[in-house]
């Protein structure tokens, strides 16, 4: 188990060397002066020679990336802002809580819609709740979250006038340039957001867990449980749900991670002050730090995701050696 955790992070920190050394290059790709635009309005060139040295852009990209990888390690530091020149740690840390509650939230809630749906579906098929269930698979898999955002926003929020449409309050409390805050206010306000995801991935899982359900209904080991006298419960919890939610437990480890990464849409219909705007904010102004800031984040978030699954894997199902 050891040797395979060590194996994996090896593994994960040659795709974050490598997914931060693109990100680089793809920066210098770009045909675009980032001391141009700090200089201000009309800079003289001698002014935007000055703020290319100030923010290090004067130096070689392989020059700038070890700095970026020696205050990354010793300082453990994502440096700082080419716009403003503040911190990119204090940028990523106010942003993350906002974005990790809206990925994690919304996975609890699919999570707590398709179960029980998947599982009743699987025991009564072709029953109306199935029907309506598969039905709604199709919206969900062919509906865009910007989409799904707008209708709950428009029915819940400006129709109904049940929910906030745009905002987000603080979770500890009222902080500078917010007029709420607090558990019941910060609930409120991600409601809607949630329901987005909710909307959006309980169709996948819902059909994801029907499926695995019924094909492990017919399993040698289900009928001999059955024979033997277990009760139906028993079947069902010990043998027939444990392993069928093994690749359920796959695909919500890989899907968090990539929810982590793709909330900007969700966050821009909603307004919500998360990595994804901060991501957007530092993309429109070439703002370097900002984007591998955000970029180290989600890799190292996506990579912790894919570990937590893989050893999940040996407690859902005994079988499975992770030599």
């Amino acid at each position: 188990m050891i040797r395979y955790i060590f194996r994996r992070l090896l593994w994960a920190i040659v795709l974050f060397l490598a997914v931060t050394i693109v990100t680089y290059v793809i920066f210098y790709l770009i045909p675009v002066d980032p001391a141009r635009l700090a200089a201000g309005r009309n800079p003289t060139p001698q002014e935007v020679k000055n703020v290319a040295h100030y923010l290090g852009t004067d130096k070689p990209v392989y020059y700038q990336y070890g700095l970026f990888l020696k205050r990354l390690v010793i300082d453990h530091s994502l440096g700082y802002s080419f716009a403003n020149r503040q911190s990119v740690n204090s940028a990523i840390f106010a942003a993350a809580p906002v974005t990790i509650s809206l990925v994690l939230g919304g996975a609890i809630l699919w999570m707590f819609i398709a179960l029980p749906v998947g599982i009743y579906s699987a025991l009564h098929p072709r029953s109306r709740l199935d029907r309506v269930a598969m039905a709604s698979v199709l919206v969900g898999i062919s509906a865009h979250p910007v989409w799904i955002g707008l209708m709950l926003s428009y029915i819940f929020g400006f129709r109904l006038e049940l929910f906030p449409i745009q905002g987000y309050c603080n979770l500890k409390g009222s902080i500078a340039g917010q007029s709420c805050g607090g558990p019941i206010d910060w609930l409120y306000h991600m409601v809607l957001p949630w329901l987005t995801f909710a909307v959006l991935y309980a169709a996948f899982y819902v059909r994801m867990i029907r499926t695995n359900v019924m094909e492990t209904l017919n399993e040698d080991y289900v009928r001999t449980a059955r024979a033997k006298g277990a009760s139906e419960i028993r079947v069902m919890v010990q043998h027939v749900i444990r392993n069928a939610m093994l690749p359920v437990v796959t695909m919500l480890g890989m899907d968090i991670a990539i929810a982590l990464g793709g909330a900007v849409l969700t966050e821009t219909v909603f307004g919500l002050p998360g990595l994804g705007k901060l991501a957007i904010t530092g993309i429109s102004t070439f703002d370097l730090p900002i984007i591998v800031g955000t970029v180290v984040f989600a890799s190292v978030m996506v990579i912790s995701f894919n570990l937590l699954v893989d050893i999940l894997y040996a407690w859902v199902d005994p079988r499975i050696r992770l030599a």
